[in-house]
């Protein structure tokens, strides 16, 4: 099983995209992540995929084997797309370049799409949807995870049929973004509704000069919750009756205030 535990992102001191996520995936199923523009589906899906590492909290039982479709697939690749699923076949180790574990073993996942593009050509000379094939094909390669960033967009109607078919009966897990609402309704989708940055009432606390050690000291405190530890700093939301409390006792562990707000 894949866990996420307060996961927290934000980019240098800017405001925080996601804060304290906490999400488990089962083995083989579908999760749909739904949510307005800015909610932080795409920033969730790379660090679940491993692609982006999150600000705080951490996901645990990643597999090896996970294949990661970006929200905008680079359409310039000179690789040929015969070279390029066989390279990534090759480092994902999968028994057959385009071949879906569990789903269709014995059939090219780009026939099954219907790609019509040459595929000893250079992926930039492909059409939008062309290429996008090629995108979910190369995600599919993988065994255990495949996290999709709205996959749907630039297909045609019987490829987004395919497509459906592909999530609903991998035995991998699936993780998915989808704006349009095509995986809402699909037998076994689990749900999932991001609303950007979780709300939430105390204190909030910024330290400095913080060790390991006293990260962990300080996450034990009752009425305390640390938000992110990353590069000896430590951001903390304190109930307010203890915020003086613990002010006090950082600053005896040797910790500097950046700031303190409600």
């Amino acid at each position: 099983m894949i866990r996420l535990e307060r996961i927290g992102k934000r980019y240098g001191r800017g405001p925080w995209v996601l804060q304290d996520v906490d999400l488990s995936f089962e083995p083989g199923g579908l999760t749909v992540f739904t949510g307005g523009n800015g909610s932080g589906k795409s920033t969730l899906l790379r660090i679940i995929a491993g692609v982006t590492a999150p600000s705080g909290g951490r996901v645990l039982g990643r597999p090896r084997s996970v294949g990661y479709l970006p929200e905008r697939f680079s359409p310039g690749l000179r690789l040929s797309t015969e070279t390029y699923l066989r390279h990534l076949a090759a480092v994902r180790g999968a028994p057959k370049p385009g071949t879906v574990p569990g789903v269709t073993p014995s059939d090219d996942v780009l026939d099954a799409l219907g790609f019509h593009g040459d595929p000893t050509a250079p992926i930039s000379t492909l059409s939008k949807g062309n290429a996008q094939k090629v995108a979910v094909a190369q995600a599919f390669l993988a065994t255990d995870l495949v996290v999709l960033d709205e996959p749907w967009t630039g297909l045609d109607t019987a490829a987004a049929v395919v497509l459906a078919d592909m999530v609903t009966t991998s035995a991998a897990t699936v993780v998915v973004t989808d704006h349009r609402g095509t995986a809402r309704g699909l037998a076994g989708a689990h749900e999932v509704v991001l609303r950007g940055r979780v709300a939430a009432t105390g204190v909030a606390i910024e330290l400095n000069r913080v060790s390991d050690l006293t990260t962990t000291v300080i996450g034990e405190w009752d009425g305390v919750r640390v938000v992110a530890a990353t590069d000896g700093r430590l951001s903390l939301l304190v109930e307010p009756a203890v915020s003086d409390r613990v002010l006090a006792d950082a600053l005896r562990l040797g910790c500097s205030v950046l700031s303190v707000r409600t």
